[in-house]
């Protein structure tokens, strides 16, 4: 199929082949064999390598020939060991607001996008969060030097492992423990937005189109979150 598409095109561009119908028909049909050969022949490489040689970790390898940005994610979950789509790093403030969201490049672990996160707050907001929080999974000694570089007054990031006696103590902290309890809080945000605003799977097409289906879920999500505090207040 792939070597009678190429020849398709190149009879195309060389005049042998007839044009029938329409011409702008033909061309898009061009456009598309043009797009679509690439990424056949990138899967027939990935398959002989998986097959013939053992080789599961192919370079550059293709998942879905109409949506070619979509990526392995694996994220340790048991009942879902390998996943299939774009991880989304999702910043929420007071009041459920999604500040900030980014749509991560490859399997990137949750430590990689801690500094990020606070970095794009800074500039969002002009000044840095006065208390930043995470999981388990944002937490090591360099994202909380780097938070404290940024000017953050406290820091919830649940250590890993065992823990010394002044690590135990800091993290019973009463504050600490209401920030992991707000954090908890951004699992149903995260939740919300799959379920009630569509972001479980992105309909727009292309990684463009990926990135802005994303943002309108954040807008759409934003919008009955601010009116929801607008009412209440008004009530109050």
């Amino acid at each position: 199929m792939v070597r009678q598409a190429e020849r398709a095109a190149a009879d195309l561009v060389s005049g042998k082949l007839a044009v029938t119908g329409k011409a702008m028909r033909v061309v898009v049909a061009e456009g598309q064999l043009r797009h679509f050969v690439p990424l056949v022949k990138r899967v027939v490489a990935q398959t002989k390598a998986r097959v013939f040689g053992g080789d599961n970790h192919f370079d550059g390898k293709v998942l879905s020939l109409f949506e070619e940005h979509t990526q392995v994610i694996r994220k340790g979950k048991a009942h879902k060991p390998t996943e299939f789509g774009r991880l989304v790093r999702v910043d929420e403030a007071e009041n459920g607001i999604v500040s900030n969201y980014a749509v991560a490049e490859g399997n990137r672990h949750d430590g990689e996008q801690w500094e990020p996160a606070l970095v794009q707050h800074q500039a969002q907001f002009g000044r840095p969060p006065r208390m930043a929080t995470g999981d388990r999974g944002f937490w090591s000694a360099k994202n909380e030097r780097v938070a404290r570089e940024l000017g953050v007054e406290r820091i919830a990031l649940p250590a890993r492992g065992p823990l010394s006696t002044a690590r135990a103590k800091l993290q019973k902290n009463r504050w600490f423990r209401r920030a992991l309890k707000w954090r908890g809080g951004i699992e149903g945000r995260i939740g919300t937005l799959k379920h009630r605003f569509g972001m479980l799977r992105a309909s727009y097409k292309g990684e463009r189109g990926f990135d802005r289906y994303v943002g309108w879920c954040v807008i759409a999500q934003n919008l009955v979150s601010i009116a929801r505090v607008k009412s209440r207040r008004q009530k109050e």
